[in-house]
């Protein structure tokens, strides 16, 4: 791919972006819906200006891992542990609700079970880089929805990990039961320990940074690692998201997380936008044709209630607005369901039909939950930054 290219692409997604975001912010609505539109503007299917190459796919990939470091960043353990019980029982019954209801659809319209069951997959799934990024801009990553949510959503990553397994199995035409338990102990295991002993190896790792280090050693050493234990999660089978946002959840406690707050920012402006506008890009209004328009349509409405209904549920501990908020939180699919679409139509296993109706049920409900959330909870002005504990 040229340079010149690649600078046009970078200046395109970053100026839509920035003029998109302050235009639906001055409407009052989150700046992150004006990204995805910017980006379904520009895109192959109507203006065409935009596509998803490998460049800008990379730069979505690495906007979205510093966004869930920075979700990371306000999500302390202590507070998790606070409604970890409630987050295991939103996590769990948000994922076994859609697949079971996606599934029950998908056959009633005669679909094979191969489709059916790509299809309910891409049901279970949460976009938390959507939810967190709205709560981001409201000001709300304090709230105790929101660490319901976030806590939900990594579970729902584990639970999606092995549904993803069992659809490799589908893909290659068997299914070893083994290396599925194989992964998702691996999965619990990297959590686990990234928990327990993360915060003090990090904390060495800074402090070894500093005396080595002549420039920025409390922003790169945490960077870093960030990188590395995304890339480790990837090497296990997690997606590597949550390698940064277990990072970010490091440092929280850290008494260097209020300044590395400010230091990532400028990262965090530069690259998460850029995940935004390709999760629009992607989009293909055209793909759903009026034969199909009935089964998107159907399974949209599946996915929107059963997320709301099973995580309202779950999150019956709650006060009524609070179980609310996790509910609406939980219902965008995005980049997550059009990622397990893409595997289905790559190996033959869907039709082109079929990848439209999870495209539409990804978008629709990736545009339905910023607007919701915005009407829910008012936005909050930036206050002074709170102290950090002491290391």
């Amino acid at each position: 791919m040229e340079a010149g290219r690649i600078i046009l692409d970078l200046f395109l997604v970053l100026a839509a972006a920035k003029l998109a975001g302050e235009a639906f912010q001055r409407l009052r609505q989150p700046a992150v819906l004006g990204e995805i539109l910017a980006g379904v503007a520009l895109g192959p299917y109507l203006l065409g200006w935009l596509h998803a190459t490998e460049f800008l796919t990379a730069l979505a990939q690495v906007g979205v891992i510093f966004l869930l470091f920075t979700v990371g960043l306000h999500t302390r353990l202590s507070e998790v542990m606070r409604v970890g019980r409630t987050a295991i029982g939103v996590g769990v019954l948000g994922a076994v609700a859609p697949f079971v209801l996606g599934w029950g659809i998908m056959a009633a319209f005669g679909r094979a079970t191969p489709e059916s069951v790509f299809v309910a997959v891409a049901m279970m799934a949460t976009s938390v880089g959507i939810t967190a990024r709205v709560l981001s801009d409201l000001g709300a990553l304090d709230r105790e929805a929101s660490r319901v949510i976030i806590g939900a959503a990594v579970i729902d990553d584990i639970v999606g990990l092995l549904a993803l397994a069992v659809l490799s199995g589908f893909a290659e035409g068997g299914l070893s039961y083994v290396s599925v338990a194989i992964t998702a102990a691996e999965a619990v295991g990297f959590v686990v320990f990234v928990v327990l002993v993360g915060r003090r190896a990090a904390d060495h790792v800074c402090m070894v940074a500093q005396k080595m280090w002549t420039r920025n050693p409390d922003f790169i050493a945490p960077v870093i690692i960030c990188l590395g234990l995304s890339v480790l999660a990837e090497h296990i089978g997690l997606a590597a998201i949550v390698g940064a946002f277990l990072a970010g959840m490091v440092f929280a406690e850290s008494a260097r997380c209020v300044r590395l707050e400010q230091a990532v920012e400028p990262l965090y402006d530069l690259f998460v936008p850029v995940f935004f506008v390709m999760i629009g890009v992607q989009v293909a209004p055209g793909m759903a044709g009026g034969g199909v328009l009935a089964l998107a349509g159907a399974i949209t409405a599946a996915a929107i209630v059963s997320k709301l209904v099973a995580c309202r549920l779950a999150a019956w501990r709650l006060a009524s607005l609070e179980a609310w908020i996790v509910g609406v939180g939980m219902t965008p699919r995005g980049e997550v369901g059009l990622i397990v679409a893409a595997i289905g139509l790559g190996r033959g296993i869907i039709g082109g039909d079929t990848y439209g109706v999870v495209v539409l049920m990804s978008l629709l409900t990736t545009l339905m939950a910023p607007a919701l959330l915005r009407r829910m909870i008012p936005a909050q002005p930036p206050g002074p930054p709170s102290e950090a504990p002491p290391p």
